[in-house]
């Protein structure tokens, strides 16, 4: 089978645990909508704090839905543009695939840079586009990297590390893969032998120009991933 539009979440996970080694064994680290603690984890070298709104159960009437979710491992509840934690508090903050869910995104980099201590650490993810998911928590569909290199610096955070997760070919494959489960839920259609070949085909097709990609990144990608430090 094509591997084209699989690699969302693991290409992620392995960016996030490789960059999480570069913060020094010692520091406290503030994981911001942390959810279930997914990349606890990968920072036994480090302090961890988990932090989140702890509303999400998990179920809903819209979107897509976990079907269930653990909120009693997190160590801090509140709002993430408020969290009762001073000044300089933490030498680093993780913060994944959360800013989508988040009213106002600009906000929550402003906590950040008033929790994080000069020279810290700030490690982010979200989606360049996304469909709706985690309903009503939903605020947003995506960022691109301009958010970033607008907002980051202007809250004191230089960039040392940007990363455009996949292109347009592979997401364009990752929701040709999801049309069999939106059919079925949307339109009351099982596909036939003749539509999953189709299917088939057409996903050999984006494979094809996939691993000829010359750039559509910029056009439209998975997510961003953001490496930075406070000034």
């Amino acid at each position: 089978m094509f591997s084209v539009g699989t690699t969302n979440e693991s290409v992620r996970v392995e960016w996030i645990e490789k960059t999480l080694k570069k913060i020094p064994a010692g520091l406290t680290l503030l994981d911001a909508g942390a959810g279930e603690s997914q990349f606890k984890k990968f920072c036994g070298h480090l302090k961890y704090i988990a932090q989140d709104f702890g509303q999400y159960h998990g179920e809903g009437e819209v979107g897509l839905h976990t079907g269930t979710w653990d909120n009693s491992k997190l160590d801090i509840v509140s709002d993430i543009t408020a969290i009762p934690l001073p000044d300089a508090s933490v030498d680093a903050i993780m913060c994944t695939e959360v800013f989508e869910h988040i009213p106002d995104a600009v906000a929550a980099i402003r906590e950040f840079s008033r929790l994080v201590k000069p020279g810290g650490y700030l490690l982010l993810t979200a989606p360049f586009a996304s469909i709706t998911h985690f309903a009503p928590y939903h605020f947003a569909t995506g960022f691109n990297r301009y958010f970033y290199e607008k907002h980051l610096p202007d809250f004191g955070f230089a960039i040392e590390d940007l990363q455009l997760n996949g292109n347009y070919f592979e997401f364009v494959a990752q929701e040709t893969r999801r049309v069999k489960q939106m059919a079925s839920r949307y339109s009351g259609v099982k596909l036939s032998f003749f539509q999953k070949s189709v299917q088939h085909l057409w996903l050999k097709v984006l494979e094809g120009l996939s691993e000829k990609d010359k750039g559509s990144s910029e056009l439209l990608s998975y997510g961003v991933h953001v490496f930075a430090r406070k000034k």
